[in-house]
């Protein structure tokens, strides 16, 4: 997340707006995925790894529409 904050700032955005930004397109990401992933959003922006095992396993269902079983 610090490398995100830094390139904003490198393009002259201060420090208000690097956070508004992060907070903006955040908003943005969460409104097109289920609010199920929501967290993983949230993780990374703390700076934590998110459990993608939730999302290994949601996206396992998937095999079937790519002829899995």
């Amino acid at each position: 997340m610090n490398e995100l904050k830094e390139r904003l700032k490198a393009l002259g955005l201060s420090e208000e707006m690097t956070d508004k930004t992060i907070a903006t397109v955040a908003d943005f990401v969460k409104s097109k995925i289920p609010e199920s992933y929501h967290s993983m959003i949230d993780d990374v922006l703390a700076g934590k790894s998110p459990d993608m095992g939730g999302l290994l396993g949601s996206l396992g269902g998937l095999g079937g529409l790519f002829g899995g079983k």
